[in-house]
């Protein structure tokens, strides 16, 4: 599997800790490395920098996802959609070296290994949206 691939399995692990634990971010890394023995830095580096990024864009990013979730109440959603989400739409906005197709697609597959039977199709129907009107792309 592909570094960052991982990372983003990872750090939906992670955040899903963090939003039903309640406990501090540091503590919860900390018995998460060492119960997965990950080791590959690369991996740990990227999932972090996607953690931290969503923690703290997560209004931004909680706002934007139930503005474009129409008749969706964020609250309401599975922590596993909510989260896979969140990671795809941190890196849609936020991050300038993955394509937007990729960020999507990452999401879409996230949801399809964790979510239920509709959570791919809510995932790309919602981060499409976002994507489609919002996203400018650069062009070559």
């Amino acid at each position: 599997m592909r570094r960052r691939t991982l990372a983003r399995e990872h750090a939906l692990k992670i955040l899903y800790q963090v939003e039903i634990t309640h406990r501090e971010l540091d503590l919860i890394l900390l018995d998460y490395w060492k119960m997965e023995d990950v080791t590959d830095e690369e991996v740990m580096a990227y999932a972090k920098i996607i953690v931290a990024g969503v923690l703290k864009e997560i209004k931004t990013l909680d706002d934007k996802i139930a503005y474009y979730a129409t008749n969706w109440q964020l609250k309401r959603m599975a922590v596993i959609d909510r989260n896979v989400m969140r990671i795809g739409l941190f890196e849609l906005q936020y991050t300038t070296d993955i394509p937007p197709k990729v960020a999507i697609n990452e999401s879409v597959e996230l949801a399809k290994k964790y979510g239920d039977l509709e959570s791919s199709k809510f995932v790309n129907g919602i981060l499409d949206k976002i994507h489609k009107k919002e996203i400018v792309e650069p062009r070559n």
